[in-house]
């Protein structure tokens, strides 16, 4: 095991806020600088902490941290200022990580596939739960507060698979299907950008998708459960919710569409104004088509949304009802650091975005 200069690591920055957060404001472009470049980068996982320091990991096994203590490993001699990763192998097996989850104590990297593999990254690097079954294929992961967290993935049973932690992320365990609405047939999620689950409060949204795609809620950090029904596109094991993100605990939007058809913009675009148990198509047939992330801009009394995908970045400043392209420059995930700034990871780089 050894680092690698290929992804940067977690950077520090101060976050600011609007000076006026109810004024509303409208972005005309994206300013998009290159962090990082390279043939064989692949990331899905993104994630900003607390102080604005900001992680990923790669689908080569690759995990990274500046600013944020992974733990301790060795360097091989590079300077300490040097851009380096860590590669995970378990066994023979290179993880291919798709979720990140970061607390003010540690940080949690998931992989897809069976064995599921889910690290703690503290003082160590140590392997907390691990998952055999065949059909194992966890999707996103996070947490309600420092102690408490919850990953989902797709079924094994009869029903989502969901893993939840009540001690900090050094044991998990999976929530039986008793205690869980049933899927349907074909139900699952996609590991496209590591934001199936939105959290606000003690409120958890889970974004399914496939030949059906719906919302589970529990209000209660897990303990119960009920699913809600949506009228995105779904039908089809490409179709379906690929991202969710709440701005509190009544506004909620969601995107996804069918990637194997990009461009269509038909029922595709989703918001919720009762904390998800109801949703409306917005947009049809308008806006962007395919977008595997969907983030509400901070401080902005959730009307600006910023989706993105392998096709480009758009924005809206009214809550989805319409929708102004920025860019053709695509990625898979996208993380907000303040109001106007964002960090994006995708094929081959990953970037800083300046909203303007």
């Amino acid at each position: 095991m050894r680092f690698i200069i290929l992804v940067l690591l977690f950077v520090g920055f101060i976050s600011c806020k609007s000076e006026n957060p109810t004024e509303k404001k409208s972005f005309s472009e994206v300013e998009i600088q290159v962090l990082l470049q390279d043939s064989l980068l692949n990331v899905r996982a993104l994630e900003i902490d607390n102080q604005g320091n900001f992680g990923f990991a790669t689908s080569n096994g690759e995990i990274g941290g500046k600013d944020y203590k992974w733990g301790e490993y060795p360097d091989e001699g590079l300077p300490e200022t040097a851009l380096k990763t860590y590669k995970i192998t378990h066994d023979t097996i290179t993880p291919n990580i798709r979720s990140i989850a970061v607390t003010d104590k540690a940080a949690f990297i998931l992989s897809i596939g069976s064995p599921a593999l889910l690290y703690k990254a503290s003082d160590s690097l140590k392997l907390v739960y691990k998952e055999t079954h065949p059909k194992a294929f966890y999707d996103s992961i996070d947490f309600w507060n420092d102690n408490e967290g919850i990953a989902i993935g797709d079924p094994t049973d009869d029903c989502m698979s969901i893993i939840i932690t009540r001690d900090g992320g050094s044991t998990w365990n999976k929530l039986s299907c008793d205690d869980l609405p049933k899927a349907k047939d074909g139900e699952a999620a996609f590991a496209a950008s590591d934001t199936n689950i939105a959290i606000i409060g003690d409120h958890t949204w889970v974004a399914t998708g496939g030949k059906a795609s719906r919302v589970m809620y529990s209000p209660d950090k897990g303990e119960t459960w009920e699913v809600f029904e949506t009228p995105i596109i779904q039908g089809k094991e490409t179709r379906g919710m690929y991202s969710i993100d709440f701005y509190d605990e009544q506004h909620g939007f969601a995107i996804g569409g069918d990637y194997t058809k990009s461009n269509d913009t038909l029922n595709n675009k989703i918001r919720t104004t009762d904390g998800g148990k109801t949703w409306h198509v917005v947009a049809n047939g308008k806006g962007p088509g395919y977008r595997s992330c969907v983030q509400y801009v901070p401080n902005s009394d959730a009307q600006e949304l910023v989706a993105i995908g392998f096709k480009g970045i758009d924005y809206s400043n009214d809550a989805g009802n319409s929708w102004n392209h920025l860019s053709d420059e695509g990625f898979y995930t996208i993380r907000f650091l303040n109001d106007s700034v964002a960090y994006a990871a995708g094929n081959k780089r990953i970037a800083k975005l300046n909203f303007k």
